[in-house]
């Protein structure tokens, strides 16, 4: 599935890197085209909850979850990676 650059979507793994979890909100920034031998991706920049960028990371497009009105968020702490 395709997303729209700029749009909000949610994590349907964990990145331990960066102290991500599934279901987590993050914004698409840039598209990467795959091939034969990569999947589609999609770099993604990572906000807290007052709007400060916390990381920037490149995720494959299977690892996404788009947004849906009966969904609710959340806020955690985030946890040293």
């Amino acid at each position: 599935m395709k997303f729209e650059l700029y749009s909000q979507v949610a994590l349907t793994t964990n990145i331990p890197k960066y102290g991500l979890r599934e279901g987590d909100v993050v914004t698409l920034v840039e598209f990467l085209e795959g091939d034969d031998n990569l999947p589609n991706a999609y770099v993604c920049e990572v906000f807290n909850a007052v709007g400060d960028t916390i990381a920037v990371c490149t995720v494959k497009e299977e690892q996404l979850h788009a947004l849906s009105k009966n969904e609710i968020l959340h806020i955690r702490t985030l946890e040293a990676a």
